[in-house]
């Protein structure tokens, strides 16, 4: 069956479906409901890096409620620098209209900043969807979008999030850690193992009066 190529300029039709691999993980998802209406192939893996890949493009999606998960486990730290293996990649950020992102669990300051440092400082596209089926359009107009540049190999990169910066998004997700209060705690106890025993004096020292929000955490 041939399918009319919306993306080329003479409206020629291209004989088979654009394939996209999908990590077997997905399987039960909502995007794969509305994928499995577009004119697009469909391959379930076990694939080592990404939720979805395309072509030589690495997708990882993500609800507003995984990635904040994410962020306060550390996984995303090890997802991010492996999804940047491949030259290119997305970031799917699903939900964040609907959701209210800065409550529940993790600083607002936090999750602004872990974006902007994603965005800024590890070159990771971001894109943001209303919710599945708008994160379904997403990789169907990918998958349909022809690309004349040749597959890009594997390219294994350095770890590019430092461990200051893991510990600094943990910290962001006490309630009242800023970043300026969690470069504090920082520079003054050097880790988390040293802030987490550190005494109630000690920490008042630091933080003030944070501090009272910051144990009641801690002991809880």
């Amino acid at each position: 069956m041939k399918f009319y190529d919306i993306f080329s300029k003479k409206g020629t039709y291209v004989d088979e479906k654009p394939l996209i691999r999908i990590d077997h993980r997905e399987k039960s998802s909502s995007v794969i409901a509305e994928l499995l209406l577009k004119p697009v192939k469909l391959h379930f893996e076990q694939l080592p890096i990404a939720d979805y890949i395309i072509r030589d493009i690495a997708i990882e999606r993500k609800t507003v409620s995984d990635l904040k998960s994410s962020i306060i486990n550390r996984r995303i730290f090890d997802q991010i620098n492996n999804l940047k293996q491949y030259e290119k990649h997305l970031l799917i950020l699903e939900g964040i209209i609907e959701e209210d992102v800065y409550s529940r669990g993790l600083h607002e300051n936090a999750f602004r900043g872990f974006l902007l440092s994603l965005a800024l400082e590890h070159g990771v596209h971001i894109i943001f969807t209303h919710d599945y089926k708008d994160t379904a359009k997403y990789l169907c107009i990918l998958a349909l979008k022809k690309d004349k540049s040749s597959p890009a190999p594997l390219r294994p990169k350095p770890l590019l999030i430092s461990k200051h910066q893991q510990m600094q998004f943990i910290l962001e997700g006490f309630p009242g850690i800023g970043p300026a209060t969690a470069h504090k705690l920082l520079s003054r106890f050097k880790s988390l193992k040293e802030i987490f025993l550190a005494s109630e004096e000690d920490l008042r020292s630091v933080i003030g009066k944070k501090t009272d929000a910051f144990v009641r955490i801690l002991n809880s």
